[in-house]
């Protein structure tokens, strides 16, 4: 989406998260028909679940989207919200809102009902992975393994 974003001009990724619905929903749909086209036997998107917009939080896979890239197999990577929490404040690379922990755990909820609605609406099976801390491998071998590679 931001590769598509940054065609039309936009420098930031944080920026997507603040532009109009109606927009992010453009560019989610023309991000969707690329994927789509795609023809190698798997592939593997790397989205979130949610954007947090100033009109709340809004699906990274809504179902337009979903009814154009079809996709098969979901997994949710996250981490625990502490070290969540730590990455995002010791991110200086990231043009972040202000954050608390009592946050963090909220959008980790929210995250797990997108993904879960994205589930029924797919029919497809979810995989949750940790990342902890220090151990990007172990997750990584955990995500290989869901997709029977």
């Amino acid at each position: 989406m931001f590769d598509v974003a940054k065609q039309n001009g936009l420098t930031d990724r944080d920026e997507l998260r603040k532009l109009p619905i109606s927009k992010q929903q453009e560019l989610q749909k023309t991000a969707a028909e690329k994927i789509a086209s795609c023809t190698e036997e798997i592939v593997i998107i790397d989205t979130h679940a949610f954007i947090s917009s100033p009109e709340g939080y809004y699906p990274g896979l809504p179902e337009h989207v979903l009814k154009i890239i079809k996709p098969s197999n979901f997994v949710s990577v996250s981490a625990k919200p502490e070290e969540i929490y730590s990455r995002r404040m010791s991110d200086d690379t990231r043009n972040r809102d202000k954050n608390t922990l009592a946050n963090v755990k909220k959008e980790l909820d929210v995250q797990s009902g997108m993904i879960s609605a994205c589930a029924v609406i797919t029919g497809s099976p979810v995989k949750y992975v940790l990342n902890r801390e220090g151990k990007v491998d172990e997750a990584a071998d955990k995500i290989i393994q869901s997709l029977g590679l």
